[in-house]
Protein backbone atom coordinates (compact mmCIF):
# COMPACT_ATOMS: atom_id res chain seq x y z
CA UNK A 1 0.00 0.00 0.00
CA UNK A 2 3.01 2.33 0.88
CA UNK A 3 4.49 1.66 -2.65
CA UNK A 4 1.41 2.55 -4.47
CA UNK A 5 0.98 5.89 -2.51
CA UNK A 6 4.54 6.63 -3.27
CA UNK A 7 4.05 5.81 -7.05
CA UNK A 8 1.09 7.77 -7.23
CA UNK A 9 3.01 10.39 -5.26
CA UNK A 10 5.85 10.82 -7.14
CA UNK A 11 4.19 10.54 -10.35
CA UNK A 12 2.09 13.38 -9.69
CA UNK A 13 5.29 15.82 -7.86
CA UNK A 14 7.17 14.89 -11.46
CA UNK A 15 3.99 15.94 -13.92
CA UNK A 16 3.67 19.17 -11.13
CA UNK A 17 7.72 20.00 -11.72
CA UNK A 18 7.18 19.73 -15.68
CA UNK A 19 4.58 22.16 -15.69
CA UNK A 20 6.35 24.55 -13.66
CA UNK A 21 9.05 24.49 -16.09
CA UNK A 22 6.97 25.21 -18.91
CA UNK A 23 5.26 27.63 -17.31
CA UNK A 24 8.43 29.58 -16.05
CA UNK A 25 9.72 29.09 -19.62
CA UNK A 26 6.58 30.37 -21.36
CA UNK A 27 7.00 33.17 -19.13
CA UNK A 28 10.52 34.19 -19.52
CA UNK A 29 10.33 33.49 -23.57
CA UNK A 30 7.00 36.12 -23.06
CA UNK A 31 8.97 38.65 -20.98
CA UNK A 32 12.11 38.39 -23.34
CA UNK A 33 9.68 39.10 -26.69
CA UNK A 34 8.36 42.12 -25.10
CA UNK A 35 11.50 43.50 -24.27
CA UNK A 36 12.94 43.09 -27.53
CA UNK A 37 10.02 44.48 -29.61
CA UNK A 38 10.40 47.66 -26.74
CA UNK A 39 13.24 48.29 -27.98
CA UNK A 40 12.53 50.05 -31.31
CA UNK A 41 10.77 52.44 -29.55
CA UNK A 42 13.48 53.04 -27.27
CA UNK A 43 14.45 57.26 -27.81
CA UNK A 44 10.77 57.30 -30.54
CA UNK A 45 9.64 60.31 -27.89
CA UNK A 46 12.81 62.05 -27.32
CA UNK A 47 12.37 65.58 -29.72
CA UNK A 48 14.97 65.24 -32.88
CA UNK A 49 17.97 67.17 -31.78
CA UNK A 50 18.46 68.50 -35.41
CA UNK A 51 15.61 70.78 -36.96
CA UNK A 52 15.12 73.23 -39.89
CA UNK A 53 12.13 75.36 -40.08
CA UNK A 54 10.61 77.01 -43.34
CA UNK A 55 7.09 78.90 -44.51
CA UNK A 56 5.45 78.37 -47.24
CA UNK A 57 2.27 80.29 -49.05
CA UNK A 58 0.03 79.17 -51.12
CA UNK A 59 -3.41 80.56 -52.66
CA UNK A 60 -6.14 80.05 -54.83
CA UNK A 61 -9.08 81.95 -56.42
CA UNK A 62 -12.80 81.17 -56.62
CA UNK A 63 -15.67 82.37 -57.77
CA UNK A 64 -18.48 82.66 -54.59
CA UNK A 65 -21.59 80.72 -54.49
CA UNK A 66 -23.34 82.49 -52.15
CA UNK A 67 -24.62 86.04 -51.11
CA UNK A 68 -25.97 87.63 -48.29
CA UNK A 69 -27.36 90.75 -46.65
CA UNK A 70 -29.33 92.62 -44.04
CA UNK A 71 -32.33 94.30 -44.11
CA UNK A 72 -34.28 96.63 -41.65
CA UNK A 73 -37.24 97.86 -40.97
CA UNK A 74 -38.43 100.43 -38.27
CA UNK A 75 -41.85 101.30 -37.15
CA UNK A 76 -42.27 104.63 -34.85
CA UNK A 77 -45.59 104.93 -33.31
CA UNK A 78 -46.75 106.05 -30.27
CA UNK A 79 -47.40 102.87 -28.18
CA UNK A 80 -45.87 99.57 -28.23
CA UNK A 81 -48.08 97.72 -30.00
CA UNK A 82 -48.59 99.93 -32.75
CA UNK A 83 -45.29 100.13 -33.21
CA UNK A 84 -44.58 96.36 -33.58
CA UNK A 85 -48.07 96.01 -35.54
CA UNK A 86 -46.10 98.49 -37.98
CA UNK A 87 -43.37 96.42 -38.36
CA UNK A 88 -44.63 93.32 -38.83
CA UNK A 89 -46.62 94.40 -41.63
CA UNK A 90 -43.80 95.78 -43.51
CA UNK A 91 -41.49 92.71 -42.70
CA UNK A 92 -44.44 90.00 -43.68
CA UNK A 93 -44.88 92.18 -46.94
CA UNK A 94 -40.33 91.64 -47.80
CA UNK A 95 -40.72 87.89 -46.41
CA UNK A 96 -43.20 87.14 -49.06
CA UNK A 97 -41.72 89.06 -51.82
CA UNK A 98 -38.65 87.09 -50.83
CA UNK A 99 -40.24 83.74 -50.98
CA UNK A 100 -42.01 84.36 -53.80
CA UNK A 101 -38.49 84.98 -55.39
CA UNK A 102 -37.00 81.71 -54.83
CA UNK A 103 -35.44 82.55 -51.06
CA UNK A 104 -35.78 79.18 -48.81
CA UNK A 105 -37.22 79.42 -45.33
CA UNK A 106 -34.59 78.49 -43.91
CA UNK A 107 -32.38 81.25 -45.81
CA UNK A 108 -34.51 83.82 -43.99
CA UNK A 109 -33.34 84.37 -40.79
CA UNK A 110 -34.19 87.23 -38.02
CA UNK A 111 -30.83 88.56 -36.90
CA UNK A 112 -31.68 91.10 -34.43
CA UNK A 113 -35.18 92.76 -32.93
CA UNK A 114 -35.43 95.64 -30.72
CA UNK A 115 -38.19 98.11 -28.81
CA UNK A 116 -36.50 101.31 -27.81
CA UNK A 117 -38.75 104.33 -26.26
CA UNK A 118 -37.80 107.92 -27.97
CA UNK A 119 -38.09 110.72 -26.67
CA UNK A 120 -37.22 114.76 -27.86
CA UNK A 121 -35.80 117.26 -25.79
CA UNK A 122 -37.91 120.28 -25.30
CA UNK A 123 -36.63 123.66 -24.28
CA UNK A 124 -38.78 125.80 -21.33
CA UNK A 125 -39.08 129.23 -22.81
CA UNK A 126 -37.26 131.52 -20.33
CA UNK A 127 -39.03 134.32 -18.87
CA UNK A 128 -36.45 135.05 -15.98
CA UNK A 129 -33.20 133.82 -14.17
CA UNK A 130 -32.43 131.58 -13.32
CA UNK A 131 -33.58 129.61 -16.29
CA UNK A 132 -35.46 126.46 -16.05
CA UNK A 133 -33.87 123.24 -17.64
CA UNK A 134 -35.47 121.53 -20.69
CA UNK A 135 -37.07 118.42 -20.34
CA UNK A 136 -37.67 115.35 -22.30
CA UNK A 137 -40.92 114.45 -24.37
CA UNK A 138 -42.01 111.05 -25.13
CA UNK A 139 -42.24 110.59 -29.17
CA UNK A 140 -42.69 107.06 -28.86
CA UNK A 141 -41.10 103.58 -29.29
CA UNK A 142 -38.82 102.15 -32.11
CA UNK A 143 -39.16 98.57 -33.47
CA UNK A 144 -36.57 97.92 -35.44
CA UNK A 145 -36.11 94.94 -36.81
CA UNK A 146 -33.25 93.26 -39.10
CA UNK A 147 -33.23 90.14 -40.97
CA UNK A 148 -30.12 88.41 -42.98
CA UNK A 149 -30.97 86.58 -46.31
CA UNK A 150 -29.23 84.13 -48.26
CA UNK A 151 -29.41 84.01 -51.70
CA UNK A 152 -27.62 80.85 -53.31
CA UNK A 153 -28.18 82.69 -56.86
CA UNK A 154 -26.04 85.06 -56.81
CA UNK A 155 -27.40 86.78 -60.17
CA UNK A 156 -30.33 87.73 -58.22
CA UNK A 157 -28.64 89.56 -55.29
CA UNK A 158 -29.07 93.01 -56.97
CA UNK A 159 -33.25 92.69 -58.10
CA UNK A 160 -33.78 91.25 -54.47
CA UNK A 161 -31.71 94.54 -52.59
CA UNK A 162 -34.31 96.59 -54.85
CA UNK A 163 -36.97 94.65 -54.05
CA UNK A 164 -36.77 94.52 -50.39
CA UNK A 165 -36.19 98.58 -49.75
CA UNK A 166 -39.22 99.30 -52.02
CA UNK A 167 -41.35 96.76 -49.66
CA UNK A 168 -40.74 98.85 -46.50
CA UNK A 169 -36.94 97.99 -45.67
CA UNK A 170 -35.25 101.34 -44.11
CA UNK A 171 -32.04 100.12 -44.30
CA UNK A 172 -30.27 97.09 -46.59
CA UNK A 173 -26.86 96.76 -46.09
CA UNK A 174 -23.92 94.04 -45.40
CA UNK A 175 -23.62 92.57 -49.02
CA UNK A 176 -20.98 89.96 -48.97
CA UNK A 177 -20.00 87.13 -51.46
CA UNK A 178 -19.48 83.65 -49.67
CA UNK A 179 -19.17 80.20 -50.52
CA UNK A 180 -21.61 77.53 -49.24
CA UNK A 181 -18.84 75.24 -48.12
CA UNK A 182 -16.95 77.56 -45.80
CA UNK A 183 -13.72 75.64 -47.00
CA UNK A 184 -13.96 75.71 -50.53
CA UNK A 185 -10.70 76.37 -52.02
CA UNK A 186 -8.25 75.86 -48.77
CA UNK A 187 -7.15 72.66 -49.62
CA UNK A 188 -6.00 73.72 -52.82
CA UNK A 189 -4.45 76.66 -50.96
CA UNK A 190 -3.00 74.27 -48.82
CA UNK A 191 -1.23 71.83 -51.59
CA UNK A 192 0.59 75.22 -52.61
CA UNK A 193 2.20 76.28 -49.43
CA UNK A 194 3.11 72.86 -48.74
CA UNK A 195 5.16 72.30 -51.58
CA UNK A 196 6.44 76.00 -51.28
CA UNK A 197 7.53 74.67 -48.23
CA UNK A 198 8.92 71.86 -48.83
CA UNK A 199 10.91 73.37 -52.08
CA UNK A 200 12.15 75.82 -49.67
CA UNK A 201 13.18 72.83 -47.32
CA UNK A 202 14.80 70.82 -50.14
CA UNK A 203 17.58 73.94 -51.43
CA UNK A 204 17.93 74.81 -47.54
CA UNK A 205 19.00 70.99 -46.86
CA UNK A 206 21.31 70.90 -49.85
CA UNK A 207 23.36 74.46 -49.16
CA UNK A 208 23.61 73.00 -45.98
CA UNK A 209 24.73 69.96 -46.69
CA UNK A 210 22.38 67.53 -44.75
CA UNK A 211 19.04 65.13 -45.58
CA UNK A 212 15.85 65.64 -44.61
CA UNK A 213 14.42 63.06 -42.50
CA UNK A 214 10.86 63.76 -41.63
CA UNK A 215 8.68 66.24 -40.52
CA UNK A 216 8.05 66.66 -36.81
CA UNK A 217 5.82 69.83 -37.04
CA UNK A 218 3.32 71.54 -39.00
CA UNK A 219 1.04 74.45 -38.72
CA UNK A 220 -1.40 76.99 -40.93
CA UNK A 221 -3.00 79.64 -40.83
CA UNK A 222 -5.19 80.71 -43.47
CA UNK A 223 -8.11 83.75 -45.32
CA UNK A 224 -10.79 83.63 -46.85
CA UNK A 225 -11.64 87.23 -47.78
CA UNK A 226 -14.65 88.05 -49.36
CA UNK A 227 -16.23 90.78 -51.44
CA UNK A 228 -18.25 93.08 -49.77
CA UNK A 229 -20.32 96.26 -50.89
CA UNK A 230 -21.47 97.91 -47.84
CA UNK A 231 -25.07 99.99 -47.46
CA UNK A 232 -25.60 98.20 -51.30
CA UNK A 233 -28.89 100.12 -50.84
CA UNK A 234 -28.58 102.32 -48.24
CA UNK A 235 -31.07 104.24 -46.37
CA UNK A 236 -34.94 104.96 -47.26
CA UNK A 237 -34.92 103.02 -50.10
CA UNK A 238 -38.48 102.60 -49.53
CA UNK A 239 -39.41 106.29 -50.30
CA UNK A 240 -38.32 105.87 -53.52
CA UNK A 241 -40.94 105.27 -56.33
CA UNK A 242 -39.07 103.59 -59.16
CA UNK A 243 -35.38 102.26 -58.13
CA UNK A 244 -33.57 100.59 -60.81
CA UNK A 245 -31.65 97.43 -59.47
CA UNK A 246 -27.91 97.83 -58.66
CA UNK A 247 -25.35 96.38 -60.85
CA UNK A 248 -23.70 93.85 -58.73
CA UNK A 249 -20.50 91.93 -59.87
CA UNK A 250 -19.85 88.67 -57.62
CA UNK A 251 -15.77 88.63 -58.95
CA UNK A 252 -13.70 86.17 -56.96
CA UNK A 253 -12.49 85.68 -53.98
CA UNK A 254 -8.61 85.27 -53.10
CA UNK A 255 -8.39 82.14 -49.99
CA UNK A 256 -4.88 82.02 -49.11
CA UNK A 257 -2.86 79.35 -46.79
CA UNK A 258 0.36 80.56 -44.82
CA UNK A 259 1.79 76.90 -43.55
CA UNK A 260 5.15 76.77 -40.95
CA UNK A 261 6.45 73.25 -41.17
CA UNK A 262 9.65 71.55 -38.87
CA UNK A 263 11.66 69.03 -40.70
CA UNK A 264 14.07 67.09 -38.87
CA UNK A 265 18.18 66.57 -40.71
CA UNK A 266 20.58 64.69 -40.25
Amino acid sequence: MDKLFEGVWGDWFRRGVVVTVVLLAVFVGLKALAELQGLRYIGAGLPPANTIDVTGYGETFATPDIATFTYSVVALKLTVAAAQEDAAEKSNAIVKYLRDSGIAEKDIQTSNYSVYPQYEYSQVQCLSYPCPGGRQVLKGYEVRQSTTVKIRDTAKAGDLLTGAGSRGATEVSGLQFTFDDPHAGQTQAREKAIADAKAQAEVLSKQLGVRLVRVVSFSESGSQPVYKLQDAYGRGGAESSVTPAPDISVGENKITSNVSITYEIK
